[in-house]
Parts: structure tokens; C-alpha cells; sequence
């Protein structure tokens, strides 16, 4: 695997291989070893062109952890407020030695284009690109649900897993969708129609429009940011009816069945998506996920810069 742009990269034993090196480099910190030499002598370049707080520490915090020299790069006040191109920032970073690209992008593709058209030899890691994907988003949301609901297994065979709220303009939920049900969960999509993106019927997810009426089969369920700053329209009449019908309050999280978690990519909407009362409630693992995104993209980066996990 030389890139991590897309769940279509992964096949499911990849996807597996992350989740277990996530797993074991778990374990290698919670002995002590808080810095691993992986990667010294290796450069991790953050290419961040929109603005991120717990994708970006993450990156930087877990290639730190395999020992890896880390530059930070934000759009703002650098060249490319001044007009630079993708593609002359690209060749800026390869003239500069860089290892690996993590690159989060407001356009959709941005990130393929990077790591297809030559311009640079580095790994590239998409960490967030328009509407389109966030794989590693999507790989620590399964790490997390594997760690509460399959410790054991290697897949999410018998598991329910609902993705609710505002699918169209979520990368995160494209990349869940795709990664989850290629691990074995059966995924259901609830929203209002207004926020589903035109052919997700092709999705390999089941598409309800009624959370009231699927509360009780779902072993996990990810509430969705309503992105408004993706909005050009009127999606719903208003925040105080989209939570009537779409937030995640006590009441609907006293009918999840025992046992179900709730997670959320974040940042959160508290009293839109989901009251503060259940994001702060026993079944919430969002704090956890946190965490858990600085564990797995150890592993992403210790597979695709560090060679063969099993060496």
C-alpha cells in the first residue's frame, strides 16, 4: 500500500492488518514506551488547507510517537494564500525530502490528485478532502467499535451500526459506510431525504428516514455533524426541528439496546445532533475515539513509512 486516500485502497485484510497494529502499538505505549524510533530520520509533512484541531494534533502527535521529524502547514499565511497552486506546493515538498504528505483539502479529490499525478514521490495520507472521504477518521470510529463490541473477532459480523444526520455533506460517513460494511456490519443510514446524497441507494448501506423507528436494533450509533458551512440552501426548516427529529436525546438513547455506544467524529452540535446530557452519558466513547485516532494513525503511518508491520 503506498497511499492511504480513499477506503477503496484498503482491501479487508488491510483494513484488519491497521486495526491489529493499532492494537499492538497500544500495547507497546500502555508498557511505558511513550516514543518508538520507527520512523527516525523520516519526515511527516500536515498539509492543512482547512482548519482541524483533533485530526491535525493527532497526525502530528502519533508521527512524533514513531520518532519522525513533523512540519506543520497551515494555507493561512503561508504561499498559498498568495495564490500557489496544489501542484507547486507538491513539488515544494518534494524538493524538501518529505516522506509522507497528510493532506486535508476543502475540494473534493484533492488528495488523489496529489498522490497520482507525479508531482511527488512522498506516501500520501488523506486526512479529509471536500465531501468526499476521511479514512483514517473512519478506521478509528472500527477500532473503537471493534474494541467495545469485537474484542475477540477480526470483523463486525452480526453488528447493527447506525450513521444518522447530515450524509451529504459528511466524508465521514462515506468512509464508514465503506469500511464497516466490508468488515461484516450491516450499516443503516438515517436521515432526512433532504441531507442524502443523490445514488446512495448503490451504497452498500439500508436507508431509513425515521431514527424513532431504529433505536432498538442498533449496537452503535454515529451522530453526524450538521455541517452548515457546507450549506448553500435551506436543508431542514430549522435547528430546533432537525433535533426534534434527528438528535440523539435521553429519551432515544434509553431505547438503544444495553451494551450500544455512541460516537460522534466531532466536532459537536450539543442540542442539535445531540443533547450534552448523552455526549457526556456512560454510552459515549467520543472522548475515547480522540484517543483512539492518535493510536491508529501510528499505525497507518508505521505501515505505509516503516515497511512490513509483521518484520
Amino acid at each position: 500500500m503506498k497511499h492511504l486516500v480513499s477506503i477503496a485502497d484498503l482491501t479487508r485484510s488491510d483494513a484488519i492488518s491497521i486495526l491489529d497494529t493499532a492494537a499492538q502499538l497500544d500495547q507497546v505505549t500502555e508498557q511505558g514506551a511513550k516514543k518508538l524510533p520507527t520512523l527516525r530520520g523520516r519526515t511527516v509533512v500536515n498539509l492543512f488547507y482547512e482548519d482541524s484541531t483533533r485530526t491535525r494534533l493527532s497526525f502530528e502527535l502519533a508521527a512524533k510517537r514513531l520518532s519522525a521529524d513533523v512540519i506543520t502547514f497551515s494555507a493561512k499565511g503561508s504561499s498559498v494564500s498568495k495564490g500557489e497552486s496544489l501542484k507547486d506546493t507538491a513539488l515544494t515538498l518534494q524538493s524538501m525530502g518529505a516522506d509522507a504528505v497528510v493532506i486535508r483539502h476543502p475540494a473534493s479529490g484533492a488528495a488523489h490528485q496529489m498522490a497520482h499525478t507525479g508531482w511527488i514521490s512522498a506516501h500520501i495520507i488523506n486526512a479529509g478532502d471536500g465531501t468526499h472521504e476521511h479514512p483514517t477518521q473512519a478506521l478509528l470510529d472500527a477500532y473503537t467499535i471493534r474494541r467495545h463490541l469485537a474484542p475477540e473477532g477480526q470483523d463486525f459480523e452480526g453488528l447493527t451500526i447506525g450513521i444518522v444526520g447530515d450524509v451529504l455533506h459528511s466524508r465521514v460517513a462515506r468512509s464508514n459506510i465503506a469500511l464497516l460494511s466490508s468488515l461484516g456490519a450491516k450499516v443503516i443510514v438515517v436521515g432526512p431525504p433532504t441531507l442524502m446524497p443523490v445514488g446512495i441507494e448503490e451504497w452498500p448501506c439500508e436507508i431509513r428516514y425515521q431514527l424513532d423507528d431504529s433505536l432498538a436494533e442498533l449496537d452503535a450509533i454515529m451522530m453526524l455533524r450538521v455541517q452548515q458551512e457546507r450549506m448553500s440552501g435551506s436543508f431542514f426548516p430549522s435547528s430546533e426541528e432537525y433535533s426534534r427529529e434527528y438528535g440523539l436525546n435521553r429519551s432515544r438513547a434509553a431505547r438503544l439496546p444495553e451494551g450500544a455506544i455512541v460516537l460522534h467524529p466531532g466536532p459537536m452540535n450539543r442540542g442539535v445532533e445531540i443533547s450534552a446530557e448523552v455526549a457526556d452519558s456512560h454510552r459515549s466513547v467520543i472522548t475515547e475515539q480522540v484517543a483512539n485516532g492518535v493510536k491508529v494513525r501510528m499505525a497507518v503511518l508505521y505501515i505505509l513509512i516503516g515497511g512490513d508491520t509483521h518484520g
